[in-house]
């Protein structure tokens, strides 16, 4: 029996609704076609859907990646098919997280710290793949990548084991602490004037509460996730921030689900910072 092509698994993954794209030499991505060098052609919008541009070419990395047979047996794609040494990827867009472990000491950590799942061989290492999509980070631990939205892996073969949901172990991972540099910072300021005596948000039950529900709106958004972001952290310092019952705790909370739908820590500061402005703060 002969061995399929790449564009074959490739279009046995697209099938399967896996958005996919040729990798070179060195397992990378296709640079961009002089048409869309410096991002001059716009890009993806948030660069956050896999697909390609209006570009025929394989461009924009994993955002390139796509389900769509006519694309992949385009000339474009099959010319890149022709120089390409494996397929890609992209987790994210398969609605998957792959935990990229990398060497002995990494596999020994994750057989112990996290739960079971598909597993597939690398070459140095072993690719642990959940369902369940996060934001990406590289170097979350020794030996340990994450890989999901905003990513691609080498596509390595089916593995063994069964397939389990993205645990909370894998999330922790890739969560940064909020930066706490002078453009961010955490703690609001005192109470403005007019706000004396007892701060009603201190009662445990009505914070505790708004910041929930905040949380929970956040994780509950299935698109226009930096907007929701931003509406939501607006909606939070429209009616907590001028007590200063906020703490860092509370920030903590909020900058931690925006991570987990895939918003990079400068995007929490960016979307706190902007709310704050535009309430005055």
């Amino acid at each position: 029996m002969s061995t399929p092509s790449l564009v074959d698994t490739a279009l046995s993954l697209a099938a399967s609704r896996v958005p996919v794209l040729p990798l070179r030499r060195g397992k990378i991505p296709f640079g961009n076609c002089p048409t869309c060098a410096g991002n001059a052609c716009g890009g993806r919008p948030n660069m956050k859907t896999p697909g390609p541009c209006s570009c025929p070419g394989v461009c924009h990395a994993w955002a390139a990646a796509t389900t769509e047979r006519f694309v992949i047996t385009s000339p474009p794609w099959l010319a890149a098919w022709d120089r390409a040494v494996c397929v890609g990827y992209h987790p994210g867009g398969a609605g998957l997280t792959v935990v990229d472990v990398d060497d002995a000491d990494a596999i020994a950590w994750a057989r112990t710290a996290l739960p079971a799942t598909l597993t597939v061989l690398t070459t140095r290492g072993e690719h642990w793949i959940y369902r369940g999509a996060m934001m990406s980070r590289n170097g979350v631990r020794p030996g340990v990548d994450i890989k999901s939205l905003m990513a691609y892996a080498r596509w390595l073969g089916n593995g063994t084991g069964v397939m389990a949901a993205l645990p909370d172990a894998v999330r922790a991972l890739a969560v940064k602490e909020p930066s706490t540099d002078r453009r961010a910072p955490h703690s609001l300021p005192a109470p403005l004037r007019g706000h004396g005596g007892d701060c009603p948000h201190r009662t445990p039950a009505y914070l505790e509460r708004g910041i929930a529900m905040a949380v929970q709106r956040i994780t509950d958004a299935r698109s226009a996730v930096h907007a929701t972001v931003y509406r939501t952290f607006l909606a939070v310092l429209s009616t907590h921030g001028r007590c200063g019952c906020l703490t860092d705790t509370h920030v903590a909370r909020l900058f931690t689900a925006a991570q987990a739908k895939g918003e990079s820590p400068r995007h929490c500061t960016d979307a706190w910072n902007n709310a704050r402005t535009t309430l005055g703060l």
